[in-house]
């Protein structure tokens, strides 16, 4: 446009196509307008992940037995660096609508998602083509996901993935000063998704609830902010298939992203860590933005960051029930260990761009062994 909406833009088109010398690839776009339809707020995605080593650590939390040494190549009890992942090629389609009910206050939303699912093992051969024989990965029999498929814990008709239509309807309180990193103000969406069985959903239809509450809070003027996000996802009705349990929905231009645990919920802790069919999640962020300046007529601001991440399971994903022996055993190994809140913490580094591009370096660490060691994320926007 001409500026006059500055820092609020016409449209944003994001393209993003990559891929790994091993085939994990990410091709993708979206856009986010207020200017394709006048007086809506337009977004759609279209995008295809090939995910060679996705990871997989069972359901429920805590209750899922993780041992980090099984992916330590110097640990004695060390079995495959992919024991806890599994491959998959995800299609996703979305699209939705944002108007006004009350104008800069209460909006509604709706839209739509597909997704097409395709779940094996992990391609131990081609992973391991050209490497030297010291660096290839050890001949395992599918890692943890094969043992839930021979332990009969996730349903045959499930095993190779499917297919997922979602109808979507909120409504969205906000009161934010500017979208990309507010000062102040309040974001709160109450959302229903709909997953009905005569859209090629079949035998798993399903609805969920979701509720999520931001505020940001100015502590000085144009310097320093704390901003916080709760939310509670549920299942409302119906039966969820084991690969609609990781989603974490948000309402657009966030997109719906994999959790709980990673980049975009609970940095530190392993990304699909926490994996049930209720869930709640939290963080806590304070940003100070240290410089503030002009380069080549560009607005330019460097923030530094401080955060606290949490989240766990309050609904379980219930099991089928299995009489094998090495399931019972494996079981049996988590005993004493029960589903509690997974925390992580670390800082961030944010290098905004005219106030709507923004990069993010954010370096977590986890609270819990049982959770991980720590990970680095480099990527667009703050958190929330």
């Amino acid at each position: 446009g001409d500026g006059s909406r500055y820092p609020k833009y016409d449209h944003s088109l994001y393209l993003e196509w990559s891929r790994t010398t091993k085939g994990s690839g990410i091709k993708q776009f979206k856009i986010d307008s207020e200017k394709l339809i006048p007086g809506l707020r337009t977004t759609g995605e279209v995008s295809y992940f090939t995910e060679q080593a996705l990871d997989f650590y069972g359901f429920n939390g805590y209750e899922s037995y993780y041992n980090a040494d099984y992916t330590d190549t110097e640990n004695a009890d060390y079995k495959s660096r992919v024991f806890y992942k599994n491959s998959r090629n995800l299609f996703r389609v979305s699209m939705g609508l944002q108007g006004e009910i009350i104008e800069n206050k209460l909006k509604w939303f709706t839209g739509f998602e597909f997704y097409h699912h395709v779940i094996d093992t992990v391609d131990i051969k081609r992973l391991n083509d050209g490497k030297a024989l010291e660096d290839q990965l050890p001949a395992i029999n599918g890692g943890l996901y094969q043992d839930y498929l021979d332990w009969g814990l996730i349903p045959g008709d499930q095993a190779a993935g499917g297919n997922a239509t979602l109808l979507k309807a909120s409504l969205v309180y906000d009161t934010r000063d500017n979208e990309p990193n507010p000062m102040k103000g309040i974001w709160t969406e109450l959302q229903f998704v709909l997953a009905p069985g005569f859209m090629g959903n079949g035998d798993y239809g399903y609805s969920r609830m979701i509720l999520t509450h931001r505020q940001y809070f100015t502590l000085i003027p144009k310097t320093v902010n704390f901003a916080y996000r709760l939310s509670y996802q549920s299942k409302l009705s119906g039966e969820m298939p084991f690969y609609m349990l990781p989603f974490v929905f948000n309402t657009a231009p966030m997109e719906t992203r994999d959790g709980l645990g990673g980049s975009k919920t609970m940095r530190g802790i392993l990304r699909n860590r926490v994996v049930g069919e209720d869930f709640v999640y939290g963080n806590m962020e304070l940003r100070w933005k240290v410089i503030r300046t002009v380069v080549l007529n560009q607005n330019l601001y460097i923030a530094l960051a401080g955060f606290l991440d949490g989240g766990m399971v309050t609904g379980k994903y219930e099991l089928p029930a299995t009489t094998d022996p090495d399931a019972a055993a494996w079981f049996a190994l988590n005993d004493e260990d029960k589903e509690a809140l997974h925390l992580s913490y670390g800082a961030g580094l944010h290098f905004a761009l005219n106030e709507n591009f923004i990069v993010t370096v954010d370096y977590g660490l986890a609270n819990d062994p049982r959770d991980g060691n720590s990970g680095m994320y480099i990527g667009l926007n703050f958190l929330f």
